[in-house]
């Protein structure tokens, strides 16, 4: 069998030995919990895209942009509930999605 020489990252390393270990917990829907929050269509937009031409609401991707500090609310509140790993708010990161 063939020995894996490859150089890893220590972020990989390290999600490596803790699979090793046990099951980890990935957050949970993203989606979900920003439609609870009930946003308008200047929540989306905030102050970086204020001007834009384009009807915003819903664009969940944008938010990371226009309310980062919401995003990070969320992601905290997974971590707090025991997440081992979260991701990006991107799922709809798309073309068809962003036009």
């Amino acid at each position: 069998m063939a020995q894996d020489t490859q150089q890893h990252s220590p972020a990989f390393e390290r999600l490596s030995t803790l699979l090793d270990e046990r099951i980890l917990v990935l957050d949970g829907s993203m989606g979900a919990l920003l439609f609870q929050k009930k946003l308008r269509e200047a929540d989306y937009r905030g102050q970086r895209f204020c001007d834009h031409p384009v009807d915003l609401k819903n664009a969940t991707d944008l938010l990371s942009l226009s309310q980062p500090e919401l995003i990070s609310e969320i992601h905290r509140a997974y971590l707090d509930a025991g997440a081992d790993i979260i991701e990006t708010n991107t799922f709809g990161a798309n073309v068809i999605s962003l036009q």
